[in-house]
């Protein structure tokens, strides 16, 4: 069995979407998948890509993903890599790949001189829960993910004229 970790290219759009979808049936939020191909692609491969993705293949059959992109911790004074999705088709589980993906995104960190490599799963999601663990990540229990997002974003958005 050969894994390999490779970049995404323009060319993977169909396949990444394809992930995408099949990362939300698994995640129970197959209705939440409201994105566009022609908009994905202009974020991931545009003239300033906003995230990027790995995809990890198995004897040359593409089975997983991961994408994420870059943020910043202002305490460190260095950025970091934040993981948004990770996803192994279940064919492949259980074969390293999940593994090969995060030691990917560790070494893409550690020679982009981040400070750390973060994400966030689901409460319910104990097996990946109880991986992550297993590989030393350990959870953050002390902070709560907050989120603006449809009219909330756009509301406090048109705040700004308010405060100029």
């Amino acid at each position: 069995m050969s894994i390999h970790i490779r970049a995404a290219t323009r060319a993977d759009l169909p396949l990444i979407a394809a992930l995408i979808r099949e990362l939300a049936d698994y995640e129970r939020l197959a209705d939440a998948v409201r994105f566009s191909e022609g908009v994905l692609g202009r974020h991931l491969f545009g003239a300033v890509p906003m995230a990027e993705v790995a995809i990890g293949e198995l004897d040359g059959a593409p089975c997983g993903f991961a994408l994420f992109f870059h943020n910043f911790s202002t305490f460190e004074g260095r950025p970091g890599i934040y993981l948004e999705d990770l996803f192994v088709r279940p064919e492949a589980r259980g074969s390293g790949m999940g593994t090969a993906l995060l030691a990917h995104l560790a070494a893409l960190a550690t020679a982009r001189d981040c400070a750390r490599l973060e994400w966030a799963v689901l409460d319910w999601n104990t097996p990946s829960i109880g991986f992550y663990k297993a590989l030393g990540a350990r959870a953050l229990d002390e902070w709560t993910g907050m989120r603006l997002d449809g009219e909330s974003l756009s509301v406090l958005a048109a705040r700004r004229g308010d405060v100029d």
